[in-house]
């Protein structure tokens, strides 16, 4: 029992070392108005507080979910969307095929950093798996 405890507070613990959901009001105002004036007119559905200091908002962007990432004076740092298994390149398909016959993919992004590099990112069996732009496999 005083082991199911421990594991327990550590769990709780460590959710809250990597982001936290915060309200709007507690993002910086620097921050907002970078969000509106990278995606005028939408709204964030939530934001979160990254350990390392930076904000991360949620939305919808054309009935397509994404996020976006923001440095405390508002730069923006990366984009994420969600695309469909069948946008990613053929080289990740290749290597889910090789690597995870069978495995459900739960989540494919497309990530494009501030200098416009993108990398693809494949939620499968509760890990994430990183790809650059040419499909090939980073960690």
């Amino acid at each position: 029992m005083k082991t199911l405890l421990i594991t327990g507070a550590l769990v709780f613990s460590f959710s809250f070392t990597f982001s936290q959901k915060i309200k709007e009001s507690e993002v910086p105002k620097t921050v907002t108005d970078a969000f509106n004036a990278n995606f005028s007119g939408v709204k964030a559905k939530s934001w979160e507080k990254e350990k390392d200091g930076t904000y991360e908002a949620d939305f919808d962007l054309n009935k397509i979910e994404n996020s976006a990432t923001f440095k405390a004076d508002g730069t923006l740092i990366e984009t994420e969307t969600e695309i469909a298994i069948g946008e990613l390149p053929k080289a990740v398909s290749d290597y889910l095929t090789k690597n995870y016959n069978g495995k459900k993919i739960k989540e494919a992004e497309k990530i494009v950093d501030a200098e416009g590099n993108v990398k693809y990112e494949v939620e499968i069996d509760n890990k994430d798996l990183l790809f650059d732009q040419q499909g090939n496999f980073i960690k």
